[in-house]
């Protein structure tokens, strides 16, 4: 009898376009590394494909070196200075975290009193958005002055590139919440801090890592374009310097540096956000299935 309730029983079948719980599982421990390539392959044969062009395009001479350099050459003098480069990356990759940090930090709480608070938002909104439409480059001289050539100036504007995105992300996210949650949590007699760690601040949760994700990359150009204003060290000096010398292989190279460290910051906040949210229906990638 035990082995009889085993059997699928013939008249319970599966729905076309459905997957059963079985098959939602990975079969095999390989499945994850196969999901991650299905996903990966795509923009890592456009980057090679980008590369290949490159390489095409200095090779063939259709510009000059000291315009656009080859690959080969941007590649030579990150190797003949392996320790310039690791230096200048670790103060940008330092300023950023740090400002990304704080705006993190300030923008969450932001984002909660003004949803919290409609003259708050009311009062406070507007001037979000006159400043972020400033252009941060025209500014940035003013923080050198008031806080000088130090740290101080990158990590502002670095926080001030990140803050937007992540207020209004949070904003979008804790507004979104169902009403009947609301009133279900009222009803039941949860306090507006139970509700909003319950309720609210999980349902805005996929909101702010939206936020998060352009935030990483707006922090480095934020803490890049301090650099340009006044610093002595950093990718946005190395750069600089280069610029100034016609030295366009090195310039190329704290380019590309830069642009991996703002890809490095990405993934780490995707991966993130898997982990907390692998409940969120954009994670159940499994889950996906087709009619036919």
């Amino acid at each position: 009898m035990a082995a009889q309730s085993t059997i699928e029983q013939p008249g319970r079948t599966t729905p076309p376009g459905r997957t059963t719980p079985a098959a939602r599982r990975p079969g095999r421990p390989g499945a994850a590394a196969l999901r991650f390539a299905g996903r990966t392959w795509r923009p890592a044969a456009v980057l090679a494909a980008i590369l290949v062009l490159w390489w095409v395009v200095t090779a063939a001479e259709l510009v000059e070196p000291y315009l656009v350099p080859s690959p080969a050459a941007t590649l030579d003098v990150v190797r003949a200075q392996p320790g310039y480069f690791a230096h200048h990356t670790w103060i940008t990759t330092y300023e950023t975290v740090l400002g990304f940090a704080i705006a993190i930090a300030v923008g969450v709480l932001s984002a909660v009193v003004m949803v919290y608070s409609p003259t708050v938002e009311k009062s406070l909104y507007p001037l979000l958005l006159f400043a972020q439409v400033i252009p941060k480059i025209a500014i940035a001289p003013l923080f050198v002055v008031w806080l000088g050539f130090g740290l101080s100036p990158k990590v502002v504007v670095a926080v001030l590139m990140a803050f937007f995105p992540i207020v209004i992300s949070t904003v979008t996210g804790l507004k979104s919440i169902d009403p009947e949650m609301l009133q279900l949590s009222a009803t039941m007699g949860a306090g507006p801090a139970q509700t909003f760690r319950k309720i609210r601040f999980p349902a805005a949760l996929p909101h702010l890592f939206a936020g998060l994700k352009v935030a990483a990359t707006m922090a480095v150009t934020g803490a890049v374009v301090g650099e340009f204003v006044g610093a002595n060290e950093g990718l946005g000096y190395v750069i600089l310097q280069a610029n100034g010398n016609l030295d366009t292989p090195t310039l190329f190279a704290g380019l590309v540096v830069m642009s991996l460290l703002g890809v490095v910051l990405f993934v780490v906040v995707e991966l993130l956000e898997h982990l907390v949210l692998p409940w969120h229906a954009s994670r159940r990638t499994d889950a996906t299935t087709t009619t036919m």
